[in-house]
């Protein structure tokens, strides 16, 4: 039997983060992987839909030359070939992975694994052969997949999740996407460029429901002016999907709808895998399909960790990450704080960008909290008016009387780029003030997080 000093069970952006430090401290590590090395997010997830995305930005673009005063005749879309470069751009990505497993001495073990009592691990290879690897800690990170409603079954042809989405064969001309979080949001903006006729059904009042309310009003009305139909407070109830295409019945305040389209995509969320990888065997507990652990990612078996998606915090790529880094470190005996879970940023890459952190101001005034509210459109940005990208805002919410930034929500062209100032200005507990006389640059995107930061302290100039 191999033993290790650490093994991690599963390769995404938590588990082979996670053994890229842990081998940079010193620990034997190895990885256990079933499919591909850099797990959905690499494959499936953040990678290749960025890549999806990029395509239908560039030909927008192109639909819209001649606002930058330029002619291009007879421009399309080559829906194949925008999924075959998504797909290259993955596969690229996957090898830098492999790569960094040897930079590192990880060793890569493929199969299946399971845990077992006594800090082992048995992996089923492809070939059925079964080996047995112990450790002195086991960090599960088998993160999750597209969940799946009583009333969507996904058949992989018509009700689609995520995966399909990304590789079909042939593009829709209708399509019902169900569910307005990220995965969502962004699919509904790739096909809705590429030229399919796109519906949204989301069962709460707003699109991007964890948002800034002033931010999911504003994602709307950018949607709808870009062509796509938006059904909030609506239920998909059945499908129907014996026809050539999909009947989907809708039930709304104002009763039920019946839609028709080529494909339903399911984006109603994810569901974490951990069925049938040993925790009921070892002992391991979870409560609503998490993990549960402490600060530190300690189940309550010692020498069993976990991280990512399968435990209780967000389920996004760079906690994942974080969680990772953290939990061996802690390990090696360094000096370690845990995670501040009220400081991760969201980012949603659709046209026009969502990213935020912090409070909303809903949640702000809900806790009593005496706040200063600031805004300043990009309609106002002499950069975003030059680059013809002048829809959305930045909106920050200060404590009025500490200066302390509670919280910032943007909507905008490139705004996932600049929200880590929020982050980094709140990690160091910046306060307003701050922020308003750090002098920046002209002209940029990213002044208006300083605008929006004066016109909460009623000095705003461009306004």
């Amino acid at each position: 039997m191999s033993t290790f000093d650490i093994i991690v069970l599963g390769s995404g952006p938590g588990g082979y983060v996670t053994a890229i430090r842990a081998a940079q401290l010193g620990f034997k590590t190895a990885i256990i992987e079933k499919e591909s090395l850099g797990g959905v997010c690499l494959n499936w997830g953040c990678i290749p839909t960025k890549a999806l995305l990029k395509s239908a930005q560039v030909f927008e673009y192109l639909k819209h030359a001649e606002d930058y005063g330029l002619k291009i005749n007879g421009a399309d879309k080559d829906f194949d070939a925008v999924v075959k470069r998504s797909r290259g751009v993955a596969e690229g990505m996957s090898k830098g992975v492999q790569f960094l497993m040897k930079k590192n001495k990880i060793a890569v073990i493929k199969g299946y694994g399971t845990l077992k009592a006594g800090k082992k691990v048995s992996v089923k290879a492809e070939d059925g052969s079964t080996t047995e690897y112990s450790a002195n800690n086991i960090i599960i990170a088998t993160g999750a997949r597209s969940r799946e409603l009583p009333s969507l079954p996904q058949d992989g042809k018509k009700i689609i999740g995520y995966r399909q989405a990304m590789t079909l064969e042939k593009q829709p001309k209708k399509m019902i996407v169900v569910g307005s979080g990220a995965i969502g949001i962004e699919f509904a903006y790739f096909y809705n460029s590429m030229g399919t006729e796109v519906t949204v059904v989301e069962y709460l009042p707003n699109i991007v429901p964890v948002e800034d309310e002033d931010v999911s009003k504003q994602l709307e009305r950018s949607f709808k002016k870009a062509g796509v139909k938006i059904m909030t407070s609506a239920e998909v109830t059945s499908v129907d999907t014996s026809g050539g295409g999909v009947k989907a019945t809708v039930k709304t305040a104002k009763g039920e709808q019946v839609l028709e389209a080529d494909i339903v995509l399911s984006a109603v969320g994810i569901k974490t895998n951990i069925e049938n990888i040993g925790l009921e065997d070892v002992g391991i507990a979870t409560d609503r399909d998490k993990i549960l652990v402490n600060d530190y990612y300690q189940t309550n078996i010692p020498g069993y960790f976990a991280i990512g998606d399968v435990t209780p915090g967000p389920a996004l790529a760079h906690v994942a990450s974080a969680e990772g880094i953290l939990c061996v470190e802690k390990l090696a005996e360094m000096h370690v704080e845990p995670l501040d879970y009220g400081n991760i940023p969201g980012c949603t890459y659709c046209s026009p960008e969502i990213a935020s952190v912090g409070l909303t101001e809903k949640q702000a005034r809900e806790k009593g909290i005496d706040i200063k509210v600031g805004k300043f459109p990009f309609s106002a940005s002499g950069k975003a008016q030059a680059s013809g990208a002048s829809e959305g805002f930045v909106k920050v919410i200060y404590d009025a009387k500490y200066g302390e930034w509670l919280g910032c929500h943007m909507i905008g062209a490139g705004v996932t780029d600049m929200i880590a100032e929020a982050v980094l200005g709140r990690k160091l507990e910046t306060t307003g003030h701050e922020v308003l006389k750090a002098i920046h640059p002209h002209p940029t995107m990213s002044e208006a997080v300083m605008e929006a930061t004066a016109a909460a302290y009623d000095e705003v100039i461009h306004l």
